[in-house]
């Protein structure tokens, strides 16, 4: 990787990693601040330090933040049901490592494996086990 696309990446990564918010109204400020370091091996801590200031802490598109994002985070507990009861794995590894498009959600997510390989020394093994903890932690809180 070239240093100008790791002074870039570095850069969007500390701007998007981590939404922070200064309110719950529908005109909530969202502050972006750099990514924080979690434990690799705890998909729950990493849900709730990434994921849940969008997401909600619940998983269900509710958190603090949603109401200032362009499209509404999606309910991450009704992606099997969305999907003939089957947890799609695959599909959820590969939105982290690489974003979403239009289509499959909002632009506003960060692109989590950047950020990833950031926070883990830019190994790929702990990029991995981030991204299958945080899925693992997913398809745990499917709804039945």
């Amino acid at each position: 990787m070239t240093m100008k696309l790791l002074r870039y990446t570095f850069l969007l990564g500390s701007l998007f990693a981590f939404v922070a918010v200064s309110g719950y109204a529908q005109t909530a400020q969202v502050k972006k601040e750099p990514i924080q370091t979690t434990s690799a091996a705890s998909g729950s801590e990493m849900f709730n330090s990434y994921c849940a200031a969008c997401h909600g802490k619940d998983a269900k598109g509710n958190g603090p933040a949603a109401a200032s994002l362009k499209v509404p985070p999606a309910n991450l507990t009704e992606l099997a049901k969305k999907n003939n009861g089957k947890f799609p794995a695959d599909h959820v590894s590969n939105i982290l490592r690489s974003g979403v498009s239009g289509a499959h959600g909002s632009v506003d997510m960060p692109i989590w494996g950047p950020l990833f390989s950031q926070v883990s020394g830019h190994d790929d093994t702990i990029v991995q086990m981030r991204i299958v903890n945080l899925v693992h932690y997913l398809e745990s809180l499917q709804v039945k």
